[in-house]
């Protein structure tokens, strides 16, 4: 393994890519390190990047791809495809967080086979992505994730917008979806990126089955995961700290891209 750190930038400096810049600016990740950042502000992204050991360069989106060997993205998902299109040509490594925009652009990942790209979704707030992921090896025949979450998590998504769902004053659990990963990731973008990362996983985002649950009488975010496979069975469920800078994520998320970006320069991985 090369002794040369790897040059990491971040896209996005709210709740998930900030603590993931100041745990890599800490030295908490060997072999990794930050050297440029990018946000909507560029002016605040300076100041909040200002009391860094190494302060990075702040940039505009589109240079970042030039300026690293792995971005992090952790953008609104209106800018994904522009800087995952930018970092994929230079036959750079991906790590994004708007799992659900990467389902609407399958060509990037193709893209990516042709550059030498590559494209590595962290876990996120799901537990047993890895059970999945060897599942798949066989035959999965049924895949189902209910996601649960404070109304305040959701409020605000397309779907709800769209179909005119109130959600404001809820009194007891509401199912506002059920349907494919697919549907889930484009009507909650915000909040069920998970659901785009189990389907990338396991059985693709049409056969993958989605409920969505606004529930007031809970403060976590959980997520359960039911498997039925050739391998055998499975039941996984997780409650999520919600995130102090971000109820509609876990806190979970920034630990997952952490751990994710560990995995790249470890000596010892375990887990498949």
């Amino acid at each position: 393994m090369s002794n040369t750190p790897l040059r990491l930038a971040v896209a996005g400096l709210g709740a998930i890519g900030m603590r993931a810049a100041q745990a890599i600016d800490a030295g908490e990740v060997p072999g990794i390190q930050l050297v440029a950042v990018s946000a909507n502000d560029l002016e605040r992204a300076n100041e909040r990047v200002a009391g860094f050991a190494a302060p990075p360069e702040v940039l505009p989106l589109a240079e970042l791809a030039a300026r690293a060997d792995i971005v992090v993205e952790c953008a609104p998902a209106a800018v994904f495809a522009a800087l995952a299109e930018a970092v994929i040509e230079r036959g750079g490594c991906l790590v994004p967080l708007s799992v659900g925009a990467l389902l609407n652009h399958p060509a990037l990942i193709e893209r990516a086979t042709e550059t030498g790209a590559r494209i590595v979704v962290p876990t996120g707030a799901l537990i047993g992505l890895d059970t999945v992921r060897a599942m798949a090896e066989g035959e999965i025949h049924e895949v189902t994730l209910t996601t649960r979450k404070p109304p305040g998590g959701l409020a605000g998504a397309p779907h709800l917008i769209e179909n005119g769902i109130d959600i404001a004053n809820l009194t007891e659990p509401l199912c506002v979806l059920r349907g494919s990963a697919r549907e889930a990731a484009a009507g909650f973008p915000a909040n069920v990126n998970v659901a785009a990362a189990l389907a990338l996983a396991g059985i693709g985002p049409e056969r993958t089955r989605v409920e969505v649950w606004a529930d007031p009488t809970i403060d976590r975010n959980i997520q359960s995961v039911r498997i039925i496979s050739d391998s055998g069975e499975a039941t996984m469920t997780m409650n999520n700290v919600p995130s102090p800078g971000n109820p509609r994520t876990g806190r979970i998320v920034a630990n997952s891209v952490i751990a994710t970006l560990r995995r790249m320069t470890a000596t010892l991985v375990a887990g498949s």
